[in-house]
């Protein structure tokens, strides 16, 4: 799905994901204090957890006509992807 889009709307893809991804990084980041990654950090792992969710998902075969699906899973992929970064390093603090 993604490696057949136009430069244009991959950029506006990504561009849309990381506003989306910095709104929930900032919030995050007021939850989490000095247990997440900041802001930006947040952004960060927001955005590359959405498309690589996206890119795992259509591997697989999933394929996404409809774009609430290809959202759903992107967010999902966000946001297991926070949570394992955040175990990891409560996982590293505590060594």
């Amino acid at each position: 799905m993604l490696l057949h889009l136009g430069t244009t709307w991959l950029l506006f893809a990504v561009a849309t994901v990381a506003v989306f991804g910095f709104f929930f990084g900032t919030a995050l980041d007021a939850i989490m204090k000095d247990d997440g990654f900041g802001s930006t950090g947040n952004t960060l792992l927001f955005t590359l957890g959405f498309f690589v969710a996206v890119m795992v998902a259509n591997e697989h075969g999933i394929g996404f006509k409809d774009i609430r699906l290809a959202v759903a899973w992107g967010l999902s992929g966000a946001f297991v992807f926070i949570s394992v970064m955040a175990l990891i390093k409560a996982g590293l603090a505590r060594l």
